[in-house]
């Protein structure tokens, strides 16, 4: 799983090692407390394989699978 900018600072980490399969459930439980909040944020992405998924609460990655969390961006 890879943490991609202000989920990386919550998590004081580029990336984490988990087995799959893996869903949402799995997913939020392995994280830090505070990225766990974080991703409750409906503007938080995630992608799975290299794609984005749709609702992540649909999450279904399996081993080999990059997960990648990705924060809302902002600019303009």
């Amino acid at each position: 799983m890879v943490f991609l900018g202000r989920l990386r600072d919550l998590a004081e980490r580029d990336e984490m090692a988990l087995p799959g399969p893996m869903d949402w459930q799995v997913l939020l439980q392995a994280v830090p407390s505070s990225v766990r909040d974080a991703l409750q944020d409906d503007r938080v992405r995630v992608a799975c394989g290299g794609n984005l998924v749709a609702d992540k609460s649909q999450l279904n990655a399996v081993d080999g699978d990059e997960v990648a969390l990705l924060p809302p961006v902002s600019g303009g």
